[in-house]
């Protein structure tokens, strides 16, 4: 995908939102508002707890239930160890009550230049209180400290409106990303 400076949207559309016929019941959590300025302690204070670049203590099964939860296809936790362990950036949040992950953003790229953020996710029961905010705050200020600027992520069209307020923009200067499709190859005449 060519891409230029500066920080990128480009959507694509992701497997169907809610597995499940009756919606999840939300807790009522305080929300946390304001921007960076929320700190680590003040997720500490509502009950959270915030993790950068570790996976001590992060239960893939559980993760593996909030992406299940927000309409991802469930995962091979082998696979999502892997994923893991090629990942540059990571953050997730636990619920202390409960010790499960509750939010969850990784980044890959090149270290340098360019950096793709993936699996942003927030179980619907602690949407709405701002762990998506707050874990893509930090993992696009950990990208942004390390001189990448060129940063991308793929979304559903619709969530389009929870990235633009963090600088996301779609298709900046008419730039299109691609994404290999193996449907359609299969669809490809053979000569």
């Amino acid at each position: 995908m060519l891409l230029r400076s500066g920080i990128v949207f480009t959507p694509l559309t992701s497997p169907s939102l809610c597995l499940s016929k009756t919606p999840p019941q939300r807790l009522t959590l305080p929300i946390i508002t304001s921007s960076y300025s929320v700190s680590d302690v003040v997720l500490e204070s509502k009950g959270f707890t915030l993790h950068r670049n570790t996976t001590d203590g992060l239960n893939l099964d559980h993760l593996n239930s909030v992406f299940v939860a927000v309409g991802f296809p469930r995962r091979d936790p082998d696979k999502i160890r892997v994923a893991l362990e090629h990942t540059d950036s990571l953050i997730w949040v636990q619920y202390n009550k409960t010790q499960r992950p509750v939010a969850f953003a990784r980044a890959t790229g090149d270290g340098v230049f360019n950096a793709i953020i993936w699996d942003v996710v927030v179980d619907p029961i602690y949407q709405g209180v701002g762990l998506g905010k707050a874990v893509m705050e930090r993992i696009l200020d950990e990208l942004l400290q390390k001189g990448i600027t060129n940063i991308a992520l793929y979304s559903e069209p619709r969530v389009l409106g929870f990235y633009r307020p963090l600088g996301f923009i779609s298709d900046p200067d008419g730039i299109r990303g691609m994404v290999y499709s193996r449907k359609q190859n299969k669809n490809k005449k053979k000569f």
